[in-house]
């Protein structure tokens, strides 16, 4: 049988729609980024909006380096590290996940367990959360607040969507305010209690849900008085718990998709 080649096992998971692959470090190359985005592709590789390349560390246990769809490396995904707490209760019977992250460590306490279906609840830290912020956006003033959630935000309420957001949060993306670039979050508020949330991420573009955006979009509503602890973000993949006592903890599922391996 001819060989096809170095392979690269890995395990697919999706967190609200979020989409990552979980790949031991081990198989890591000295040009991850190169790497993560042919194995990201959709039409040419595997397909994910990200992958979680996975580290020993004695600090926690795994450490979790995120490299997004067009190779850039990120601070933090809350879905994604929310799939790689999965991908370890999988194997191991955890009533609690500490990884470590570009944002430092977080930790994941384990809810439930319904075959390939976790949920988890994930300490995320304390929200930084700046003033409003206008930003000239293709001739037009928008008005957003700047949220760090150890990655950075950009959270504009929104009445409605218009046609072509996503252009704009693109452009935003590349605004001079934003050294790093950053997350855009467009928000709606049902209630106090229920907001709803459509992302463009910074590295992937429009995603179906994000864990750190959905804290930044929650925690830029309480601030700003338009919701209060606890928040539902219902987002186009699905729905997530955002609550803030001292920190802010999310909560939501993770689905282990399939395991494979990638032909490099």
């Amino acid at each position: 049988m001819t060989s096809l080649g170095r392979t690269i096992p890995y395990v697919k998971a999706s967190a609200c729609g979020n989409d990552f692959l979980i790949i031991d470090g081990a198989h890591a190359t000295a040009d991850l980024a190169a790497l993560s985005r042919r194995i990201c592709d959709r039409h040419e590789g595997v397909g994910a909006d990200g992958v979680e390349w996975l580290f020993p560390t004695d600090e926690a246990d795994v450490q979790a380096r995120l490299f997004n769809a067009d190779g850039s490396e990120a601070e933090i995904s809350g879905n994604g590290t929310r799939c790689v707490a999965a991908n370890i209760c999988s194997e191991q019977a955890k009533e609690k996940v500490v990884i470590l992250t570009g944002a430092g460590l977080k930790v994941c306490n384990f809810i439930s367990r319904n075959g390939a279906q976790f949920e988890f609840e994930i300490a995320m830290g304390e929200p930084e959360v700046g003033d409003k912020l206008f930003i000239e956006v293709n001739g037009r003033e928008v008005n957003g607040i700047p949220v760090s959630m150890g990655n950075p935000h950009y959270v504009i309420f929104v009445n409605e969507l218009v046609s072509g957001w996503q252009a704009d949060a693109a452009e935003i993306g590349r605004s001079q305010d934003f050294k790093q670039g950053v997350n855009v979050e467009l928000v709606n508020i049902r209630d106090e209690e229920n907001i709803d949330v459509v992302f463009f991420e910074r590295g992937v573009g429009e995603t179906q849900s994000s864990g750190t955006g959905s804290c930044a979009a929650a925690a830029a509503a309480i601030v700003t008085g338009k919701a209060k602890s606890p928040v539902t973000v219902h987002t186009a993949g699905g729905m997530q718990m955002v609550r803030w006592k001292r920190q802010v903890y999310l909560r939501g599922s993770a689905r282990i998709v399939c395991r494979g391996e990638f032909f490099a």
